[in-house]
């Protein structure tokens, strides 16, 4: 049974930082894309930043120079590291993997707040 489980998310002040982990689990095949999505109140969920197998990055305009992501592939791991937090980042942060297969897995989500 594939699992993700994340961590990291939590309250911090505007300009602080957090570091989100995703840990999946029970995966045996190759993961193609890892990424983090994102959903303030009100809103769709929009993507953040993700990676693809071959190192890759892409990531949404808003979080260019303050955000970045890594993975660890032995560990099924990804990480996105948020720095010059704004409280336009509050958001309940969602874990996404990709497998080769096509298959889409989420992580159950951990919140971010960012107080002004």
């Amino acid at each position: 049974q594939v699992q993700l489980v994340e961590s990291g998310g939590g309250l911090v002040q505007t300009g602080g930082s957090l570091r989100l982990s995703c840990a999946a689990s029970g995966i045996i095949v190759s993961i193609n894309v890892m990424a983090w999505y994102r959903q303030a109140p009100g809103k769709q969920r929009e993507l953040v930043a993700a990676m693809r197998s071959g190192g890759s990055t892409n990531y949404a305009d808003s979080v260019k120079g303050r955000f970045t992501i890594s993975r660890d592939n032995p560990k099924n791991t990804v990480y996105l590291q948020m720095n010059s937090l704004k409280p336009e980042d509050t958001a309940v942060y969602y874990c996404n993997v990709v497998l080769f297969t096509r298959y889409e897995y989420w992580g159950q989500g951990t919140q971010v707040t960012v107080s002004s």
